[in-house]
C-alpha cells in the first residue's frame, strides 16, 4: 500500500532540515518564512532489520524494502483557513496524506528566526490546530447546508445525518479537532471519513530539540506534553540538526558510532517511521524468492487475499490459498525448506488473518 506522511509546522520549526535528512529528495533549508513553496516529496525506506537475515537465508538476486513517501509542506501562518500566507495550497497538501508529522521547535537558537518573535511550541501548535479546525468547520457548513436541504422531505436517514453533522459542528467550534469525536456507530464514522476532514487526520507530534535534549526533553517539551496529554497522538523528540549531520555520514558504520557518542541507539528517522506505523495501524509481511526478498506494508487487520491484493489485484481476485510460516520459525528453520519439514509451514486461506512479520507465498487462479 501507498503510505504518505505530510510534515506540517510553522515557518522556520525545521520542517525542511528535517525532511532533507529523513529523505533522498532534498528541500530548501533556509532561514527565512515561505522558504518552502511547494511540496517536496521524497521517499524513505523503511528500515528493518528482518531483511538482513532473510537476505542471509535466501540470498537472493535482490532486497527490497518497503518505503514512505514523505510529503514537505509548505509552513503555515494566522489566517491561513483564509488564503492568508500559502494557506489553502497547504490545507490542499494536507489533505492528499495519510498521516501529519507536525514538527513543533522547542530549541533556541538566536540565529534562526521564529515566526512570531519567540520560542512556544503550545501556542504554535495551536495556530495550526485553529487554521485546520476552520478549514473543517467550513466543509461540514457545506454538507449540513446540503443535508438540511434533503432534509426537507422528512427522510429519516437524512435526518439523521443532518444531526450528526450538528454534533461534529459543535465539536469542532469548541476548538476540538475531529479525530477526538466519539462517534455513536460505525456508519456515523465512515459518512464523517469521505468527507476528509484535516483534523480527522492521525498526528505524530516531533518535538524538534537541541542536541542536549534528545533523549529527556527540556522545559519546552514538558509544557509540551502536558498541553497534548488528552490527544490521541504519538510524541517523539528528535534533533533536525542531528539528522541532517548523520544523514552527511557514508556509511552504517560511521553513522552508529556519531549516534552512540551521542548516547543514542537509533536514528530519529526510525523513531518518525516507527510511529507512523504505530499510529496508522501497520504491519509488515515478506516475500522471499531467489530473485526478491521483498517488504509489504499493509493494515493490521488484513486476511491473506487482501495482503496477496497489495502485490498485484490480480492475486485478490483470484486468491485460493497462501503458504505461510511465521518470521521466527522461517529463521528457525533455516528457510522454506526446513519449515515445511518441521511443519511450521501453513496452508492458509482466505479467512487467515495476516501477522507481522509472516513470510507469504500466494497461490491465485485467474
Amino acid at each position: 500500500m501507498g503510505l504518505k506522511c505530510g510534515i506540517v509546522g510553522l515557518p522556520n520549526v525545521g520542517k525542511s532540515t528535517l525532511f532533507n535528512a529523513l529523505s533522498s529528495a532534498k528541500a530548501l533549508a533556509a532561514n527565512y518564512p515561505f522558504a518552502t513553496k511547494e511540496p517536496n516529496i521524497g521517499t524513505i525506506t523503511v528500515p528493518d532489520e528482518r531483511l538482513t537475515q532473510l537476505e542471509s537465508i535466501i540470498v537472493p538476486q535482490k532486497v527490497i524494502p518497503t518505503t514512505i513517501d514523505i510529503v514537505d509542506i509548505a509552513g503555515l501562518i494566522k489566517g491561513a483557513s483564509k488564503g492568508e500566507g500559502l494557506g489553502n495550497q497547504f490545507l490542499a497538501n494536507i489533505r492528499e496524506v495519510n498521516a501529519i508529522v507536525h514538527v513543533v521547535r522547542c530549541f533556541e537558537d538566536g540565529n534562526i528566526v521564529h515566526v512570531d518573535g519567540d520560542i512556544n511550541p503550545v501556542r504554535d501548535k495551536e495556530t495550526i490546530d485553529l487554521e485546520l479546525i476552520f478549514k473543517d468547520i467550513e466543509t461540514v457548513e457545506k454538507h449540513l447546508q446540503k443535508q438540511k436541504k434533503m432534509s426537507k422531505t422528512g427522510d429519516k436517514a437524512i435526518l439523521k445525518l443532518v444531526h450528526l453533522l450538528e454534533n461534529v459542528l459543535k465539536h469542532l467550534e469548541e476548538g476540538k479537532p475531529g479525530r477526538s469525536f466519539e462517534y455513536e456507530s460505525e456508519e456515523d464514522k465512515a459518512f464523517v471519513t469521505q468527507m476528509q476532514l484535516l483534523t480527522t487526520k492521525s498526528i505524530i507530534y516531533v518535538c524538534n530539540v537541541d542536541e542536549e535534549s534528545v533523549i529527556d526533553g527540556n522545559k519546552y517539551t514538558d509544557s509540551f506534553l502536558d498541553a497534548i496529554k488528552e490527544e490521541k497522538a504519538e510524541t517523539i523528540f528528535v534533533s533536525a540538526a542531528i539528522e541532517a549531520d548523520i544523514a552527511e555520514l557514508d556509511n552504517y558504520e560511521e553513522r552508529m558510532e556519531f549516534l552512540t557518542d551521542l548516547g543514542l541507539k537509533e536514528p530519529g528517522v526510525n523513531k518518525v517511521i516507527n510511529a507512523c506505523y504505530n499510529i496508522l495501524n501497520l504491519i509488515t509481511y515478506f516475500t522471499a524468492g531467489e530473485k526478491e526478498v521483498r517488504a509489504w506494508t499493509i493494515k493490521k487487520g488484513t486476511k491473506a487475499p487482501g495482503a496477496a491484493g497489495v502485490i498485484h489485484s490480480d492475486f485478490e481476485r483470484g486468491f485460493i490459498k497462501a503458504k505461510t510460516v511465521a518470521y521466527n520459525d522461517f529463521v528457525a528453520n533455516n528457510g522454506w525448506k526446513g519449515a515445511q519439514e518441521t511443519g511450521t509451514l501453513r496452508q492458509e486461506g482466505k479467512e487467515y488473518i495476516v501477522a507481522d512479520g509472516d513470510l507469504m507465498e500466494f497461490m491465485f487462479n485467474v
